[in-house]
């Protein structure tokens, strides 16, 4: 999470959303590192999950990221939780809640519904106090 953590930082240094994200693949080695680039990049889906999730997906050339664990910030969004499911990553680990986006464990509970095929193991509210920092602080000086 530690990685995560700076990955947001770095996002919020580029005028982005403080997210990050962090893929490590099933014998524990890192395989992407990524914050927000929505700004950056002129693409509303560039949230720090989904580059993450791109960048292993090439890496292990398969849309499948089997055994894969994401590490995230903060809770993932509806569109983000959906990409979870899809790439089929084992372990979701996120810091802050989201109570106004969030897809995992509020607004649209991507894992608890019907159509999904598959949902990760998920832990949140890890380090959580410093990813709501970071979150509170950018929108304090950019709002």
């Amino acid at each position: 999470m530690s990685l995560a953590l700076k990955a947001a930082e770095q996002a919020a240094s580029h005028g982005e959303i403080p997210v990050g994200a962090v893929l490590v693949t099933p014998d524990g080695r890192i395989a992407a590192i990524c914050g927000n680039r929505t700004r950056n990049f002129k693409d509303p889906t560039a949230h720090a999950e989904m580059l993450a999730i791109r960048k292993g997906c090439k890496e292990n050339g398969s849309e499948r990221l089997v055994g894969y664990d994401l590490y995230v910030s903060l809770e993932p969004c509806a569109m983000c939780a959906a990409a979870i499911s899809l790439s089929r990553i084992r372990r979701l680990y996120f810091g802050a809640f989201d109570t106004k986006m969030g897809g995992v464990e509020n607004g649209a509970r991507v894992f608890n519904q019907v159509t999904c095929h598959h949902a990760p193991e998920i832990y949140g509210g890890i380090r959580e106090s410093e990813a709501a920092a970071l979150l509170k602080s950018f929108f304090l000086l950019h709002r």
